[in-house]
């Protein structure tokens, strides 16, 4: 096994391990954009292997770009979710022509952004690449889950995955980072065709839910929805006309939040 990171380095790998047979998150995220009547033109900020950025294309009939900072993911999407446009690029620095009606950005991808410095260029790149008015959702962990619970970090968690006739068994250890604000996450990789282990670390920031709020309101951004289940992580997971709980201590947050833009363009369900 080779490579800085063997999900990245192996889309297929990756889909294999965190299958979503029925693009159940591809399809929460359409019906936010139904609900918020966003525009056609969509944003897929660290869209990884480009299931979902595929399936809006292809489904729901959107013009979909995909940005990526992992090169074989966006080779990956290209061959296997053709449609939308990929790049390779930084979510703090990428820039794109023109702009977008909204930004999606899944899986925790807006926690690899790990400093405050980070989080305003991220929020920076989304002002310039949306159309005032336009939407910003995001699914995400919730820091807010981490006070006063441990379920998460009491015990290692084992899972395996074959491709290719190798079964892959990884495990997992997390723990918080206080003072940086990060839930650090080691992963050990052990493999069936007696391959050296691979050891890899990485880390999300964790941001609770008044905190994001206040992120949001800096960059000029309205928060419209704010809220911890249902969704496509969540357990059970959403389902087509399920409303958001009023609730945000679970472990996934949902967010959807509107480019403030001149007076009459406030459009979308607020809470």
């Amino acid at each position: 096994m080779t490579g800085h990171n063997l999900l990245t380095d192996t889309p297929e790998l990756y889909e294999l391990r965190f299958p979503d047979p029925g693009f159940v998150a591809a399809r929460w995220a359409e019906s936010v954009l139904r609900e918020h009547r966003a525009g056609p033109e969509v944003l897929d900020l660290g869209c990884g292997t480009g299931r979902d950025a595929g399936w809006l294309h292809r489904a729901a009939g959107r013009a979909v770009t995909g940005v990526d900072s992992s090169e074989a993911m966006i080779r990956h999407a290209r061959t296997h979710h053709p449609g939308p446009a990929y790049h390779v690029g930084d979510m703090r620095t990428f820039r794109l022509p023109g702009r977008f009606d909204a930004v999606l950005c899944l899986d925790s991808a807006l926690l690899y952004c790990h400093t405050n410095e980070d989080l305003d260029a991220l929020f920076g790149r989304l002002r310039r690449h949306l159309r005032p008015g336009g939407l910003l959702v995001a699914e995400l962990r919730n820091g807010a889950f981490f006070l006063g619970r441990t379920d998460l970090l009491d015990a290692p968690r084992t899972d395996r995955v074959t491709h290719d006739g190798v079964t892959h068994t990884s495990h997992t250890v997390l723990r918080i980072d206080h003072a940086a604000q990060l839930l650090r996450r080691t992963r050990t990789w052990t493999s069936d065709d007696g391959a050296p282990a691979v050891v890899q670390h990485s880390a999300w920031r964790l941001l609770f839910p008044q905190e994001l709020r206040g992120l949001l309101a800096a960059h000029g951004f309205t928060v419209l929805d704010l809220y911890d289940r249902p969704g496509p992580r969540t357990e059970p997971p959403w389902t087509e006309g399920a409303r958001p709980a009023d609730t945000a201590a679970d472990d996934r947050l949902h967010l959807v939040a509107r480019l403030q833009g001149p007076v009459g363009d406030r459009r979308g369900r607020r809470r």
